[in-house]
């Protein structure tokens, strides 16, 4: 039975998180809050989750937009192609925080993204999401959890979100209600960056 994990962002309970850390090792899907709504992630060195992910999802995998979220910018060569200084500032600027911001993939990304040409980093702005990926020690590929109702477009609710992903994953966090903005996401593979979606994130970092 998938477990409900109650974490407090301002006071982590280790064992609490090692739980979550243990599941994504062993190539479990999460449910977890993040600065945004909450995401639905795993371990991106585990290909079979990834594919499940995919799946859950709908989309081939190779096709896939997901996003890497990461502990900070530290590692950022193993998955992006060398950036410029003026980029490099700009993310320094604005994460951690509500942003995704797209830029060219390296040569070093894992097998199952090989052939990207962009990938998705966040660096969210969200103690439990932050102590996830540092436990973990690499990224979690991520996607936000949509809502079917028309009106709500995310879930904030993360009872609810139990109640109704519970079969589909093997944990969900509990880090109290998410936001219903999802992060602004900001296309940097261009001569100048390039407003994908306007979100949660403050277009005053550009």
């Amino acid at each position: 039975m998938p477990e409900l994990i109650k974490i407090y962002e301002q006071n982590i309970d280790p064992r609490q998180i090692q739980k979550a850390v243990d599941v994504l090792r062993k190539g479990g899907l999460i449910i977890y809050p993040t600065d945004t709504v909450y995401g639905l992630g795993c371990d991106i060195t585990n290909k079979s989750a990834l594919q499940k992910i995919a799946q859950i999802k709908g989309v081939k995998l190779e096709k896939s937009n997901f996003s890497f979220i990461c502990k900070d910018l530290s590692n950022l060569s193993d998955y992006v192609k060398q950036i410029d200084s003026s980029t490099f500032k700009l993310l320094k600027r604005a994460l951690p925080g509500a942003y995704t911001f797209v830029l060219p993939g390296s040569k070093t990304l894992p097998n199952a993204f090989k052939n990207k040409k962009t990938v998705g980093i966040r660096v969210p702005d969200n103690a439990i999401a932050i102590e996830l990926v540092s436990l973990l020690g690499n990224p979690i590929v991520s996607t936000s959890i949509h809502d079917e109702d028309e009106v709500l477009e995310y879930t904030t609710d993360p009872e609810l979100i139990y109640e109704k992903w519970q079969s589909k994953v093997d944990v969900v966090i509990d880090g109290g209600y998410g936001d219903n903005h999802a992060s602004t996401v900001i296309d940097l593979t261009g001569d100048e960056p390039e407003v994908i979606r306007e979100g949660k994130g403050s277009l005053d970092v550009l």
